[in-house]
């Protein structure tokens, strides 16, 4: 049944992005083989959905709790197969995030724990991809994500009480840059070393994304060029 809803869910998004989204996808590398973290930089709220056309395999995304309180779209949601986040207690969605792996499943994940800033850039990673990762044994594989931040829509939404600012992102020039899988080795419990890890992921997904962004802006560039007038012609 679950397989079933997610690839349903997955048919979907895939069409949207193919005829809808001008979504471009560039690769330095295949996704590994087995159990592994797709991890990605997170400029709008529509970016999880999105995520889910770069694994042929189905993907547990981590996903804020509030998703889940939406009617109808929880149920779906939670008969997916992905994972629910409370931010005031993390140890639930860690918990089942990591069993997922160790089944063998692909984990995708965005490691700066919420939005990325509203004027660019990212903010700096939580610990959480890399505890996961150092925990199960599995490989990271970092993506940046990059778009036109021009076309975001800005919506309030309260529900069940809980409110934020939605970032939607219903069209337009979208990349992502898959890199190569990085694989981190030692006790989970070195805050040093996880702490160094993270940096390392998340200065990765920056120079991916960096990559995105100038796809994008060569795309925007090329859109918004005129050909010059022949002199003499006419208005």
């Amino acid at each position: 049944m679950e397989t079933t809803v997610y690839r349903a869910g997955q048919s979907a998004v895939s069409a949207y992005t193919r005829y809808i989204l001008r979504m471009d996808v560039r690769w330095q590398a295949p996704l590994p083989p087995g159990p592994k973290i797709i991890a990605a930089n997170h400029p709008t709220t529509t970016d999880p959905f999105y995520l889910l056309v770069l694994s042929p395999e189905p993907m547990s995304l981590l996903i804020t709790k509030m998703a889940f309180a939406v009617p109808g779209f929880g149920t779906y949601l939670r008969a997916a197969g992905h994972i629910e986040v409370d931010h005031e207690n993390g140890h639930p969605a860690f918990e089942a995030a990591l069993t997922h792996l160790r089944r063998g499943g692909t984990l995708g994940i965005f490691p700066e724990g919420s939005l990325s800033p509203r004027d660019g850039g990212l903010a700096r990673a939580r610990s959480g991809a890399v505890r996961l990762a150092l925990s199960a044994g599995v490989p990271v594989v970092p993506v940046g994500i990059y778009l036109d931040h021009e076309r975001i829509r800005r919506v309030k939404t309260t529900i069940s009480g809980m409110s934020e600012t939605a970032r939607w992102y219903p069209t337009g020039p979208y990349a992502l840059t898959v890199g190569e899988p990085m694989v981190f080795s030692g006790p989970v419990d070195d805050r040093a070393l996880v702490g160094d890890c993270s940096e390392k992921l998340m200065r990765r997904i920056g120079q991916l994304a960096r990559l995105s962004a100038w796809r994008i802006d060569r795309s925007l560039a090329l859109d918004s060029w005129i050909m010059p007038r022949p002199a003499g012609l006419a208005n």
